[in-house]
């Protein structure tokens, strides 16, 4: 009660009434509005304090009597001032007469607080001065700023594990098409001997028998090799590696796929030739499971400057607005363009397919 006396005493010059809505409505005193408000409020003028409500005042641990006429740079971490003084004569100049953003505040107890202000150029008492309102959001900057950190963190981790995986996968092939495969090699070349000694018919079809099931094996060895880390992309070309898995994939799922690459895409580095096709893979994957599609149709074309990537499918589609549980394969294929420091674009509606469009820089 003391306090809404105080502030109906100390603001009066501020009181205004508001418009009635009917003659039973009360008039409603502005000052008690803005001192009970949950916003900070103020008044600057010729670069010091004229009110200030208690709200405000708390933000930085004063009581609103000892904020006024106090000039404001008192009040703002050193080497501030010069900021806060020039957004304070933009305004007053009309620069933008409004203006709202994130400024720093020096709080009683020596440390820095952060205040989103939303200020005006209005005249107060005959002459030009800036009233507003503001925040503390220290708080909230900090959360952000922790929250950030954490994203690029995680980013960094993606990336350092997509990395492990490629340089794993690699490895792999290597070791399957030149280690396991030269064993198998080998394996079948006795075999064949031994096929050439048999006498006995028995001999005979063991030796045919261990020879086909060798021969399967050193396929089996060759496919995995391959899926591991395609050969194309360490000796031929992008749309090359392209191609083969858009066979594998129509030879595997039943659904007819075309590629359009008019032009060899020699200026793709290796890095994003892997991630590029990784997307493919991916995407195709995506595909056999759930687009339920006959036709995929890709487009692999260079500019100037970027690669762009489109593959289309004639499948039952799916509504990109609705909420639902992300896909794993979207996120991954995603982050991938992330760290090529390209862009992907989803497209898709029910009954009307899909289409995925990825940019990347080049060389």
């Amino acid at each position: 009660m003391q306090r809404t006396l105080r502030a109906r005493a100390q603001y009066e010059q501020y009181t205004v009434t508001l418009p009635s809505s009917s003659p039973s409505t009360p008039d409603i005193p502005y000052a008690f509005l803005v001192e009970q408000s949950l916003a900070g409020m103020y008044v600057i003028q010729d670069e010091c304090f004229q009110y200030a409500n208690s709200t405000w005042a708390a933000l930085i641990g004063y009581r609103p009597e000892e904020l006024i006429g106090q000039h404001v740079s008192k009040f703002v971490p050193p080497g501030f001032w010069g900021e806060v003084r020039d957004r304070l004569q933009r305004r007053l100049s009309g620069d933008p007469p409004t203006m709202r953003y994130i400024t720093q505040g020096l709080h009683r107890d020596g440390r820095t607080i952060l205040i989103e202000v939303h200020g005006t150029s209005m005249p107060y008492r005959g002459r030009p001065a800036i009233i507003g309102v503001g925040i503390d959001v220290t708080e909230r900057m900090r959360n952000e700023e922790a929250l950030r950190e954490s994203n690029a963190q995680l980013h960094e981790l993606a990336s350092h594990t997509t990395r492990l995986i490629e340089d794993r996968r690699l490895k792999l092939s290597r070791e399957i098409h030149d280690v396991l495969g030269g064993m198998l090699t080998s394996m079948k070349m006795d075999v064949t001997r031994v096929l050439r000694r048999a006498e006995t018919t028995e001999l005979i079809d063991i030796a045919q028998g261990l020879l086909a099931l060798t021969q399967q094996t050193i396929d089996a060895a060759r496919r995995i090799a391959e899926d591991l880390r395609p050969a194309a992309l360490d000796h031929l070309d992008l749309s090359v590696a392209i191609e083969q898995a858009l066979s594998a994939f129509s030879h595997r799922c039943g659904v007819a796929t075309t590629l359009d690459a008019n032009e060899p895409l020699l200026r793709v580095s290796p890095r994003a030739a892997t991630g590029v096709y990784r997307i493919v893979q991916e995407a195709l994957t995506n595909i056999g499971r759930h687009a339920e599609a006959t036709q995929v149709e890709v487009q692999l074309h260079c500019d100037d400057e970027h690669l762009q990537l489109n593959i289309a499918d004639d499948g039952k589609g799916f509504d990109t607005t609705q909420p639902k549980r992300r896909s794993l394969g979207l996120l991954t294929m995603k982050e991938r363009a992330r760290e090529l420091g390209g862009e992907l674009h989803i497209d898709a509606a029910p009954g009307s397919g899909t289409r995925l469009i990825l940019k990347v820089p080049l060389l």
